[in-house]
């Protein structure tokens, strides 16, 4: 057994030295730890990440210093190496993975002064272009991050009006963009500013994304079973630790001994590319028929003005439930809020059905987010919820 030992993402300067020593089979770190984590994990567990993912339950995560290298050294291969920033928590997997690939590359990561904002963002990548104190090279590194659709959308917002950060968002070979669907409207607002976005589909489970813009990585397999995504790989978790049961559901032996993780996301894999539809469990029933509310989701932000909007499903006394469009009203309507939902109705009807169209539209001033900057599903619904 490894002693497991509770630790503090806040300072990156410290957790790296805990975490090199962990990858070298050190003492195992546990993240956002439950009061009853045991003190020891099995040998060759590295890391334990508290989650509760998408479904609210928590979980917690057992990572392996070879799951962690193996996901660092394919995401190497396929977009290259380098000098990264790092702003996301490293408590969550993408931050962490942040730090991982900056250890195995021999590199050291930059951070944001303070909370993330277009001019933290601006400052650090500036930063990590000038040379360092006594470097004799004068060449620039490549340069990577990870960030949230979210982060993405508020930098490319400032970058229309700020050079800076238009130049900092260029300056990235790669940024990593995953934690929730990046709409494709945000996709082309990057293309047509000349950012290179990274579009990426994982979870903890499998050490941070494993397939990036729709290509698994040369490690990862991925296929489907019962409209399953299922992934297998050198980056899967060991499983969840002391959960035996939950393990047994989620990571599954084929008749081969392959072992398999199922994502709970349904999708397909269309000639070598894994295309996404949306949590298998996200689903409501409206009027007897069963609509994704992903789904939904996905067109609802195709629309200019909803780029960020989250769809939640609500009681409904006509149709038993129906969904709900909650969106920030920072973000510039051409619209008024009746027109805008009549439009969002109109494209979901045009795409899903006229049995997929939202029933509301509801505008608030901040969408809350989970530290690791998705979008608290659970605490919007309640929102919504309320409001009836």
């Amino acid at each position: 057994m490894t002693a497991l030992i509770p630790t503090d993402a806040d300072d990156p300067a410290l957790l790296q030295p805990a975490l090199r020593h962990a990858l070298e089979g050190g003492p195992a770190l546990g993240f956002g730890m439950l009061a009853d984590t045991p003190g020891s994990v099995p040998d060759g567990v590295a890391i334990v990440i508290a989650t509760s993912g998408s479904s609210g339950i928590p979980k917690r995560v057992a990572l392996s210093a070879e799951a962690l290298r193996a996901s660092a050294e394919a995401t190497a291969t396929r977009i290259g190496s380098g000098r990264w920033l790092l702003a996301l928590p490293a408590g969550y997997v993408a931050g962490l993975q942040v730090l991982v690939r900056s250890i195995l590359a021999g590199t050291e990561p930059a951070t944001l002064g303070g909370r993330f904002s277009p001019d933290a963002f601006a400052e650090a990548t500036l930063g990590m272009l000038r040379p360092a104190s006594g470097s004799q090279s004068t060449g620039v590194p490549d340069l990577f991050t990870s960030l949230v659709p979210a982060q993405v959308a508020t930098l490319l917002d400032a970058a229309a009006d700020d050079a800076a950060v238009r130049a900092a968002l260029r300056a990235y070979r790669a940024i990593l963009v995953g934690g929730q669907a990046l709409a494709e409207p945000l996709r082309e607002r990057a293309a047509d500013l000349g950012v290179h976005l990274v579009r990426t589909y994982g979870s903890t489970e499998t050490s941070g994304g494993c397939v990036y813009d729709g290509v698994p990585l040369d490690v990862a397999a991925v296929r489907v079973s019962d409209g399953e995504l299922r992934i297998a790989g050198p980056m899967l978790a060991e499983g969840y630790l002391d959960d035996e049961a939950l393990t047994a559901r989620t990571f599954v032996r084929d008749e081969h001994g392959i072992r398999w993780y199922r994502t709970g996301d349904l999708g397909l894999v269309d000639d070598g590319v894994v295309r996404v539809h949306g949590r298998a469990d996200n689903v409501i029933v409206s009027g007897g028929i069963n609509i994704s509310l992903d789904r939904v989701e996905r067109v609802v932000r195709t629309i200019p003005g909803l780029h960020q909007a989250v769809v939640v499903g609500v009681d409904d006394d006509r149709w038993g439930e129906a969904s709900v469009i909650v969106a920030p009203r920072g973000e510039a309507l051409r619209r008024s809020e009746a027109e805008q939902l009549s439009h969002a109705r109109d494209a979901v009807a045009e795409a899903l059905g006229r049995h997929a169209r939202p029933t509301r539209l509801i505008l608030v001033d901040e969408l809350q987010t989970l530290p690791s900057g998705k979008p608290d599903r659970e605490a919007v619904r309640r929102v919504v919820a309320g409001l009836r």
